[in-house]
């Protein structure tokens, strides 16, 4: 998952892109990157590390130009190194940059081609790179000297033919425009906007429309599953479907956890998700114990505070913040090991006692991956003087890896791949456990746009949308995946614990 932003404007875009990355940092925190276009020539700062620290004054008096395109990232395919932070860059055809959230998952094949076949040499591991090769060989392949928009859209359909998996991109071409397009099923968030000024019309695509209403643009709508959307840079705005069938299928996971509560998702307000998963949940609470003992409703900080507050609403029972996060420590999801993860989600997290002592408490969270968090915060909360401490998870058991852009990791790190949910609340040392149930998700998303085809929803019962997935690709996930192999690679470990509570 990463975020991704493109402008063309009538003025410099170098501070709008910088802004509109601030506003995207939450869906990626490894690396940062911003490239514009003035004239004929490209100017491009990225490197590792916050949106706040890649960029300062001096990179950004050198990002001139009135169009261009920016991400922030987070590692899924590949290593965590500056080596791979994005946007990428290939001088032929016209000189091109891309910036991609999501991932490939036929990107070992791609490699193989484009090296063989295409002759082109891919210098990283990152997907990002590889389908940025595709896009530039099937361009180059029509063989002119200046491209037009129908040039371009016929590009990207051919992109839609080699490439498989997530990916909602912006690309800039050197002297022409900005692209944006998503994969025919629409996993992956992307939106476009406009902005009316005196000097004329500026256009915005963007990973959520979040970042749009922060810049002062209106939304137009999504990018439509296979659809490309070009801006020149005159500011002329073209959109085209380039996909022979498109079925629209976003992660449900971006309506769970990732995307920010302000946005808009497909149609679907994620803050209303999210309240209507607080009401599935306490509907689910009743009935299994209408007799409950439930004193206070707690919020894991910090995405589970929608559906908590509603839980709690829907419940008659108090609504608490028990726990203060100390926002300058860390991220746990970088610790190199379980020990000194699981000390930062103590350092993270502190408890106010008064909110625990002698109260039956109910934990909420939006979901539980890895459990070695909620271990933690259950164990927190004892600590705290809780009688009982029960734990309840917005989102039905992680059970299988995403492969479409959440670096989740292998299956048998999962605390819910192969256990039955009394297992899992014996394993969590919880009074009680309540999952939400798939149906009661879905419907809680589906119930904002019902004019979606359906979700993906693979990372809970298995079933991975785009119909290429099968054990031997898991299989081998799941050794890329692990821990022991990240560290022997040296790489960051576990992405996946990265709620926003730790």
């Amino acid at each position: 998952m990463c975020g991704i932003a493109g402008i063309v404007s009538s003025t410099a875009v170098n501070q709008a892109l910088y802004e509109a990355l601030t506003i995207l940092q939450h869906r990626g925190q490894d690396a940062a990157g911003i490239v514009t276009c003035e004239g004929s020539r490209m100017h491009m700062r990225k490197d590792s590390g916050l949106v706040r620290d890649v960029f300062h004054t001096r990179h950004m008096r050198s990002l001139t130009g009135n169009m261009g395109i920016g991400h922030v990232r987070y590692p899924t395919a590949g290593c965590s190194s500056s080596a791979e932070a994005q946007p990428f860059y290939v001088n032929s055809p016209y000189g091109i940059t891309l910036a991609h959230n999501g991932n490939l998952t036929n990107a070992i094949a791609l490699k193989q081609e484009l090296f063989v076949q295409d002759q082109r040499h891919i210098n990283t591991d990152s997907d990002s790179e590889v389908l940025l090769n595709v896009f530039a060989h099937e361009l180059q392949k029509i063989g002119k000297l200046k491209v037009d928009v129908d040039d371009v859209c016929q590009t990207v359909a051919r992109v839609h033919q080699r490439c498989r998996g997530a990916y909602g991109v912006v690309a800039m071409i050197t002297g022409f425009g900005i692209i944006g397009f998503r994969d025919p099923y629409g996993i992956r968030p992307l939106v476009f906007g406009e902005k009316v000024t005196e000097q004329g019309t500026d256009y915005m695509i963007a990973s959520e429309s979040v970042a749009l209403d922060v810049l002062g643009f209106k939304l137009i709508r999504d990018v439509k599953p296979g659809e490309a959307i070009v801006i020149e840079k005159n500011g002329r705005l073209h959109t085209k479907l380039c996909a022979e069938r498109a079925i629209t299928s976003p992660c449900i996971f971006e309506y769970v956890y990732f995307a920010r509560p302000d946005s808009i998702i497909d149609d679907i307000s994620v803050y209303k998700a999210r309240m209507r998963m607080g009401d599935k949940l306490a509907d689910k609470i009743l009935r299994e114990r209408p007799c409950h003992d439930i004193d206070v409703v707690i919020p894991i900080p910090d995405t589970s505070r929608n559906s908590a507050l509603q839980l709690a609403t829907r419940l008659g029972v108090k609504y608490r913040e028990g726990f203060i996060k100390n926002r300058y420590i860390g991220r746990t999801f970088i610790m190199p090991g379980q020990e000194l993860r699981e000390k930062s989600v103590r350092q993270k997290l502190n408890a106010i006692g008064m909110e625990f002592k002698g109260k039956n408490v109910l934990l909420v969270d939006d979901s539980i991956v890895r459990g070695t968090t909620s271990m933690q915060i259950i164990q927190m909360a004892r600590d705290a003087g809780a009688a009982k401490v029960y734990f309840a998870s917005a989102s039905p058991p992680v059970r299988y890896p995403n492969v479409y852009g959440i670096d989740m990791p292998a299956a048998d790190e999962l605390i819910a791949h192969g256990l039955t949910e009394e297992e899992i609340q014996r394993e969590l040392g919880a009074d009680w456990l309540i999952y939400q149930d798939l149906h009661d998700l879905l419907e809680a998303v589906h119930k904002g746009n019902r004019r979606l085809h359906g979700f993906d929803t693979s990372c809970f019962n298995n079933v991975y949308v785009t119909g290429d997935i099968d054990s031997a690709y898991l299989d081998q996930l799941g050794v890329d995946r692990s821990d022991n192999a990240k560290m022997v690679r040296g790489e960051d470990v576990s992405i996946m614990e990265l709620h926003n509570s730790v």
